[in-house]
Formats: structure tokens, C-alpha cells, sequence
């Protein structure tokens, strides 16, 4: 009752009870109670309790609770309560004014904790599953919340539980498909922290075409314009596709990536974006960044970029990128994108130079951004954004870095002036007194040099207008004054960034390039400001300056090719060990990779840095360190004797290769001269074949017409026996001998024809075998050309072999001779199977000709023979008739006879006497006689 008066607020006598107490009168009540409404009660009333009293109802009721979802799932009012009150006790997300200010930490280890006893029994997950499909909204949403919670504290746990569990991902997977927006957001956030660093699980849902339903979501909201939802949405598939190349792929293959397009359209009127829409549209970029990261596989980032041109999507981000009033944070991350997308792909690199901005007169996309690159008063990311943007554009892309450099050189400079180049922004940047713009035109014009020899000869010729009335100089030597005046000139930012940056470019310049050394060495104070500046003993700020310029010096002895003399490889070994030593020279070198900043960029080419002070290296420049760290140092060391080796071998080796690269051309030269006799012997054996086969249909018809000369020869023979057996019959039906001989005497004349077609034929037979006999003539030419390849190869080796004596060996004389009198054989032969064949061709019309006449005679005796046969048939069956006539007669006499003789009357029998006899006979030969005119009457009928 006190409990009861507590609750309606009515007045207590005694003491009120505290809230342990009432927890544990209320889990008595769900333990013990029989009704079912009682237990729905003290579940209600804990619930209520849950969010202020969360350690005590965690502890004394989650058993109790538990049980109510295993034992009361009929009625899903008491199992909403039981769910809502776990998910009070295990989440952390408390109201603000419930929470204390020093309890956070406190509040997340309780939720930790209550997950952890929760999750102890793995069925309790199991049961949340199956309570999660149930339809009915006051048990699956609560459900959805409460395995949100438990993914949130105790996540890789959880999700191992689910992976086991039967059909655990594919029942989840079905909230993203309930009619309810409630349950399906809630959905899509249980799906974030179940898909997160599980790569198992993550390609589960994939398969559960998770794609299709998220776009479909996404559609539906608005795309870009669209609420929270949208922003679920993006970061439930950036945890499906960051960093899992089967979902990428899968991705790219159901055509997702055409869906994305319609994300990115934007109107003219760019003003006014809300929060929103920014948040979404920056998680589209980040989407699209994921697909083309250049972290991914090479070869899923290029097809995903390909996709990308094709379906149109890399325009669109384009147009956002040369669009106005467009988010400062968003077009920073657009080109971004851009450049991502078009890194390393050589199509998408030329769409990009082709895109002018929308001004007047009309500019190049590049020379827009170059321009933004070296203002410094734009922001210090979208500086950032567009140097990657550049560095993307010129990688793997030497069309790309020739048309940079080509606005450099003399010639191609516009001399009205009219328009500004990106050569022109380089330079301008390069020698502004801004540092941040000096190191970005300098790492940005590096890249125009990376890897690209030709590129860095180009430039030496490259020459820049000082002040009036001075010879212009070199950009080289200009580089090279600059850095020598240190901090003379009085410049905006880090005094050291400048140096940095120009170091990193004469670093890339003179790497590999024996040319630009000499004219880097060529300056004779270039030599002694580095060894100065490698010999000092400067500030920590100045360590990286000293690494550098041992680098740069580095590669000034390595790549030298001892042109100058008083710079010859031996003299500045000298002057490194007399002036700097040869282990402080290694350990300035060593400054560099073992700098903070170093190790930062060359972890991923995006330059992302904090503050225009850490701008110091750049990503391709971190590999080109490593790569001649190693070798400078033992450049350093060797000898002179080693290095009078080292140059003798590489004498050798070029002219080993200037040999071999010779002998590579003649056996190229010989290779195509047989690859064409192979083209020519492939044709000619198509035709052999294509003859080959007709040859094999004449014969076949030959055959064809053989079988049926000798069926017709024994049907002529079956006939003329017939016609023989018969003759007598036929001239009894009226047919006279002449007509028989006459067929007799065709006969004859088709035997002749029969014997004469045999003769031709034999003659058929010798054409063919001397078809075949030339098709073994062209096998044999075949594989003499093969063996004459293979002569020509030993004999390139053998002058390989013999260089020393002969360089000039090699000439394809032979070959040539051997490969022209084959193909005079060839045509020769070609010749002469034409007109076999021609004649051939001819011999089968005539034959053809002659089988079509005899068939049609053969037909029309045929026909004569078939119409003897019926009549000889007819007048069978009229003498059967007769005779069935007589026999019937002669009965009827005898039945006359035996008549007369009962009368009395004497009758004498044909026996008796000769003159009965013969008048019998006279009778029956007037009745023949009669039957023979009736006979002959009804023939002619």
C-alpha cells in the first residue's frame, strides 16, 4: 500500500521505501506472479525506473527481465516494456540534465558492463534476433534499439555472435525493407554499427543487396537535398565499400556507380545550401574518393575510373568544379575527387585538360586552378586540393607534363600576352615572395619532370627574364640564386619552406639526368654553397635544409658523367672528405628520413597537413629519397680504382648495348621479313585449303556420278534381260521385233557413252593426284621458309659472338635471296594450280553437261519401259480372264451333255471318235479365233 501511495501521490504514514527497495518488491512481483497483467504492471513500473535508477534495476532485474522475453512472447505489450527497460540500463545515451559532469566515463563502463553480462549467453542475442522479426511495432522497434546498444558497447562480440547465428545478418537486412521509416532508419543505423571492421560481415550484406536498397533510399529522400536519412545512408555504404575490393568490384559490376550520377546535379543558382545538404553532398564525394582511392588494388581503381567517364560522372564533377557559389568545404573536396578520379587514367587525364572554365575568354580548367594555387589569399586546404589536383593530372602522364613544360620553352610562349599559361603560374609562384606559393610552383613543377628524361633536357633550354637590361638567365640557374640568398629576401611564412621546395625540385631535375648535373656543376658556386651549408652546424630548423643539399650533392657525383674536369666524380669525393667528412656527410644525409614530416608524406600522395608549416615534403619525392639514399652512400665510399672500374664497365655494358640494340634492329628487320613470307604462306595456304576443298567436292560428285552410271548400268541390264524374257509376250500384245532391236541398238549406243565417261574419269583421277602431290610440294616450302628463320637466327647469334672482329655482320643478304626465290617458286606454283583448277572446272561443266543428257534419256526409257510393263500386265490378267471364260464354257458343255444323256438322248464323248474330235476342235477354234479379235478390239480401245 505504501508502494501504491507513492505512485497516485497520496500522503504515507511510515517511512517511504527507498529505490532499491521498490526495485526489488517489483522484481519479487515479475518473478512470482501468476496474472500476467500483474507482471506487465511491475515491468511498466520498472521502466519507468530504468533511466534513474539504472545500476540498481541493471543489477536485481535483467535476469528477471531476460525471462520475460523467453517465457511471456505472447503478448507484446509486456515484451516492448521488458526491451525498452534493457535498452535503458545498457545505452549510454542519457539526457544531459540525467547526466553529472564527471560521470561519462562512469556511465560507459556501466553500459560496457550490462552489455558484457547481457551478451554472456549467446541464446540472449539469438532471442533479440527472433524478437526482431516479429511485425508488431512495440516489439521490433525496441528490439532494433536494444541490438544498436549492444553493438555500440560491445561490437566485434556482437557481431561474431550474429555471424554465427543462423540467417542472424539476412533477418536484419529485413528492416531496411519495413514500411515503417521509424524501424527502417533505425534500421540503418543498427546496419552502421554491425557492418563496422568486419569484412565478413560486410560482404554479407552486400549480397543481400544492400546496394539496391540504399540507393533506392537515398532516391527516395532527395538525393543530395534529402534529411538525416540520406546521411545514414552514405555512411552505411562507406563502411561497405572502404577498403573491401570484393564489395568495390561488386559495386562496379551491378552498374551502382551510373546511380551516383544524379547525386552530383546542381542548378545555377548555388546560394543558400543548408547544413544538410553540404554534410550530404561531402559524403558523396567521400564515396566516390573510396572507389578510386589509389590505396585500392590498380586495377579495381582504373576499371571504377573508366565507369566514371562512361556513364558521365566525372563531368558532373567537373561542372561542380568550375560552377559558382559553390561551399568552399565542398569544392575543396570536389577537386579532390577529381583529382582521384583521374589519377594515373590516361582517358580521364585528357578529358580533364580538355575542360575550360566557364569565362571569357575561355580558360583551361588547369591554368583556373594553378591560379587559385598560388594566390595566398585562398585557403590554405583548397591551395592544398589543387596542388593533388595537379600532381593526379601530370601521373603516369607524359603528354601531360610535355604540354606543361611546352609553355615554358621559346617557342611556344605567347608573345602577345593576351593569356596566361600554367608554365607562367609556375614560374610566377616559384620566385613570388610568398613561401607557400614558391613550395607548391616547386613541388608542382617537379612532377612535370617525374621520370621523364626528355622533359628534364628540355628545360635546361628554358630562359627567364631577370630585370631590364640584363641577359636573361637560366631557370636553372635562377633555382640555384635563389637558394644561394637564403633569407636575404624578406618572404611571407616559413623561411625554411622555400629552400625546401627548391631543393625537391633540383633533386628531381638533376636525378637520372647527366645533362642537368653538368649544368648544375657547370655554375661554379653551386659547389661550394652546398658543401658550406652541409659543413655548418646550424639550428634543428636547418638540419633538413643541410640533408638536402647532401642529397643534391649526392646526385651531383652519382649521375656525373666527368664532362668537367675540375668536377669530376674523384674531385668531389676529395672535397666532401677534406671539407665536410665522409660520416658527417652520411649523417646529414640521414636527417631527412629520419624527419617527423618525412615519414607523414610518405604514407599516402595526398598532401594533407595541419598548418602551412608542415608543408615540407611531398609523396613522390619521400620515394625518390629512398631509392638514392642507399646508393649515394656507397658512391661515396668507393675508391677511385672502384670508380675507374665502375666507368670501364659501364663503357662496356654501352657498348655491349649499342651492339646488341643493332643487332636487335637486324634481327627485327628479319623477323618482319618473315612474319610477311608467313602472312604470304598463310594466304597461300588458305587458298591450297580453299582448292584442297573444292578438289575434294569435285571428287565427291565424281563419285556421286559413277554411283549413279553404275546403278543405271544394271537397271539397263535388269531391263534387257526383262525385255528378252518377255519378247514372245510383247509380240503377242501386238509390239513388233523392230521396235525391241531398236532399244536393243540404244542400248548399245549408252554402253559406248558408259565406257567413254569411265575413260574421262580415270583421267579426273590423275588430275587429282597431281593436286595432291603440289599441296605436299607447298608443306615442304612451308617448312623450309621455318628452317630458313631459324638459320637466319643461328646465324645473328654467331655475329653476336664474333663483334669483337666484325661489328658490321649481320646483313640480310641471304635471307632476302632464299626468301625472293620462294616466292617465285610460290607464285609459280600458285600459277599453275590455277589453271589445273581452271581446267578442271571446265572438264566438270562438260561432264555435268553429259550426266544431265543421258539422265534425261535414261528417264525417257524409263517411262517406255514402265508402259511395256503395264501392258504386258493388262494382257496377263485379259488371257486369265479368257481362260476363267473357257473353263466355264467347257462346264457348261459338260452339263449339257450329261442333260441329253438323262434323256435318252446318245451324246459321243471327244474320245470316241476322231470326227467328234475334229469338229470339236474346228468349234473351239472359232471360239479363239473370236476371242482373239475381242482381245486385240479391246487393245485398241
Amino acid at each position: 500500500m505504501n508502494f501504491l501511495r507513492g505512485v497516485m501521490g497520496g500522503p504515507s504514514a511510515g517511512p517511504q521505501p527507498s529505490g532499491a527497495d521498490t526495485i526489488q518488491k517489483l522484481c519479487d512481483r515479475v518473478a512470482s506472479s501468476t496474472l500476467l497483467d500483474d507482471r506487465r504492471d511491475a515491468v511498466r513500473a520498472l521502466k519507468s525506473l530504468s533511466k534513474k535508477y539504472r545500476l540498481e534495476v541493471g543489477i536485481q532485474a535483467m535476469e528477471h527481465l531476460i525471462h520475460v522475453l523467453q517465457t511471456d512472447r505472447s503478448d507484446s505489450e509486456i515484451i516492448g516494456y521488458a526491451l525498452d527497460t534493457l535498452y535503458n540500463v545498457i545505452s549510454n545515451d542519457l539526457e544531459e540534465e540525467e547526466q553529472e559532469e564527471n560521470s561519462a566515463k562512469q556511465v560507459d563502463d556501466l553500459g560496457s558492463q550490462f552489455t558484457e553480462i547481457f551478451i554472456k549467453q549467446q541464446e540472449n542475442v539469438t532471442l533479440l534476433l527472433t524478437l526482431v522479426e516479429e511485425f508488431d511495432f512495440h516489439v521490433r522497434w525496441p528490439g532494433v534499439k536494444l541490438l544498436t546498444s549492444l553493438l555500440k558497447q560491445q561490437g566485434p562480440q556482437v557481431q561474431q555472435i550474429i555471424l554465427v547465428s543462423p540467417m542472424g545478418v539476412s533477418r536484419l537486412m529485413d528492416l531496411l525493407a519495413d514500411s515503417r521509416e521509424v524501424i527502417r532508419n533505425d534500421g540503418v543505423l543498427l546496419l552502421q554499427q554491425l557492418t563496422k571492421s568486419n569484412a565478413a560481415i560486410q560482404k554479407i550484406v552486400a549480397f543481400e543487396n544492400a546496394f539496391e536498397r540504399l540507393l533506392d533510399i537515398i532516391t527516395e529522400e532527395g538525393n543530395s537535398d534529402g534529411g538525416i536519412v540520406v546521411e545514414d545512408c552514405l555512411l552505411l555504404l562507406q563502411n561497405l565499400l572502404k577498403n573491401n575490393n570484393s564489395n568495390q568490384n561488386f559495386f562496379k559490376e551491378g552498374s551502382y556507380i551510373q546511380r551516383m550520377k544524379p547525386w552530383f546535379e546542381v542548378g545555377d543558382d548555388n546560394c543558400g545550401w543548408s547544413a544538410q545538404k553540404v554534410t550530404n553532398l561531402h559524403l558523396m564525394l567521400q564515396l566516390v574518393r573510396v572507389l578510386v582511392s589509389p590505396t585500392n588494388p590498380p586495377g579495381a581503381t582504373s576499371s571504377c575510373q573508366k565507369a566514371m567517364f562512361h556513364c558521365g560522372l566525372l563531368q558532373q564533377l567537373c561542372t561542380i568544379l568550375m560552377a559558382t557559389g559553390v561551399p568552399a568545404d565542398i569544392l575543396t573536396e570536389t577537386i579532390n575527387t577529381v583529382s582521384e578520379v583521374i589519377r594515373g587514367c590516361q582517358t580521364n587525364q585528357d578529358y580533364f585538360a580538355s575542360v575550360n572554365a566557364p569565362s571569357n575568354p575561355p580558360r583551361p580548367a588547369i591554368v583556373v586552378l594553378l591560379m587559385s594555387m598560388v594566390n595566398e589569399r585562398q585557403p590554405f586546404v583548397l591551395r592544398c586540393a589543387v596542388l593533388y589536383c595537379f600532381q593526379c593530372f601530370l601521373y603516369k602522364n607524359q603528354k601531360g607534363q610535355g604540354e606543361i613544360v611546352s609553355t615554358l620553352l621559346p617557342s611556344t610562349i605567347d608573345a602577345t600576352g593576351n593569356s596566361v599559361s600554367a608554365g607562367q603560374l609556375l614560374c610566377g609562384g616559384l620566385f613570388s615572395t610568398d613561401s607557400l606559393s614558391n613550395w607548391c610552383a616547386a613541388v608542382a613543377l617537379a612532377h612535370a619532370l617525374q621520370e621523364n628524361g626528355t622533359l628534364k633536357e628540355q628545360l635546361l633550354r628554358v630562359q627567364l627574364a631577370t630585370s631590364i637590361g640584363n641577359p636573361p638567365v637560366s631557370l636553372l640557374q635562377q633555382c640555384t640564386n635563389i637558394l644561394s640568398q637564403g633569407d636575404k629576401i624578406d618572404r611571407r611564412g616559413s623561411k625554411v619552406q622555400t629552400r625546401v621546395g627548391l631543393l625537391m625540385l633540383l633533386c628531381t631535375w638533376l636525378s637520372n639526368c647527366s645533362i642537368a648535373v653538368t649544368h648544375f656543376l657547370h655554375n661554379p658556386a653551386n659547389v661550394p654553397f652546398l658543401t658550406g651549408q652541409i659543413a655548418e652546424n646550424l639550428g634543428e630548423e636547418e638540419q633538413l635544409v643541410q640533408g638536402l643539399c647532401a642529397l643534391l650533392l649526392g646526385i651531383s657525383i652519382y649521375y656525373n658523367d666527368n664532362s668537367l674536369e675540375n668536377y669530376r666524380k674523384e674531385k668531389l669525393k676529395q672535397l666532401i672528405e677534406k671539407r665536410i667528412g665522409r660520416e658527417n656527410f652520411i649523417e646529414k644525409l640521414g636527417f631527412i628520413s629520419k624527419h617527423e614530416l618525412y615519414s607523414r608524406a610518405a604514407q599516402k600522395p595526398q598532401p594533407s597537413f595541419s598548418s602551412p608549416d608542415h608543408m615540407m615534403f611531398d609523396h613522390e619525392f619521400t620515394k625518390l629519397v629512398k631509392e638514392l639514399e642507399g646508393v649515394i652512400s656507397k658512391a661515396i665510399y668507393k675508391s677511385s680504382e672502384e670508380d675507374k672500374k665502375e666507368e670501364e664497365v659501364k663503357k662496356t655494358l654501352e657498348q655491349h648495348d649499342n651492339i646488341v640494340t643493332h643487332y636487335k634492329k637486324v634481327i627485327r628487320e628479319q623477323d618482319q621479313e618473315l612474319e610477311e613470307l608467313k602472312q604470304r604462306i598463310s594466304t597461300l595456304t588458305s587458298q591450297n585449303e580453299q582448292l584442297q576443298a573444292t578438289v575434294t567436292q569435285q571428287v565427291s560428285q565424281i563419285q556421286q556420278h559413277k554411283d549413279q552410271y553404275n546403278l543405271l548400268k544394271v537397271q539397263l541390264g535388269k531391263d534387257t534381260q526383262h525385255h528378252n524374257s518377255h519378247g514372245d509376250t510383247l509380240q503377242m500384245n501386238g509390239i513388233q521385233t523392230e521396235e525391241v532391236s531398236k532399244l536393243k541398238e540404244e542400248l548399245e549406243e549408252w554402253k559406248n557413252k558408259h565406257e567413254l565417261l569411265q575413260g574421262q574419269l580415270k583421267e579426273k583421277d590423275s588430275v587429282i593426284e597431281k593436286l595432291n602431290s603440289s599441296q605436299l610440294e607447298m608443306g615442304a616450302t612451308e617448312q623450309s621458309l621455318q628452317t630458313s628463320r631459324f638459320g637466319g637466327l643461328e646465324h645473328s647469334n654467331e655475329l653476336q659472338k664474333n663483334t669483337a672482329a666484325d661489328p658490321m655482320l649481320g646483313d640480310s643478304g641471304a635471307p632476302a635471296a632464299t626468301s625472293s626465290e620462294l616466292e617465285a617458286r610460290l607464285e609459280q606454283e600458285i600459277k599453275e594450280l590455277k589453271s589445273q583448277v581452271k581446267a578442271l572446272s571446265e572438264e566438270k561443266e562438260s561432264l555435268k553437261q553429259q550426266l544431265d543428257s543421258s539422265t534425261s534419256t535414261v528417264a525417257i526409257l524409263q517411262d517406255k519401259n514402265s508402259r511395256l510393263e503395264r501392258e504386258v500386265a493388262e494382257s496377263k490378267k485379259e488371257q486369265d480372264d479368257l481362260l476363267v471364260l473357257l473353263a466355264d464354257q467347257d462346264q457348261k458343255i459338260s452339263a449339257q451333255k450329261m442333260k441329253l444323256k438323262d434323256f435318252g438322248v446318245a451324246v459321243e464323248d471327244e474320245d470316241d471318235t476322231e470326227s467328234g474330235d475334229q469338229g470339236d476342235e474346228d468349234e473351239d477354234g472359232d471360239e479363239e479365233e473370236q476371242d482373239e479379235n475381242a482381245a486385240v478390239c479391246y487393245q485398241e480401245n
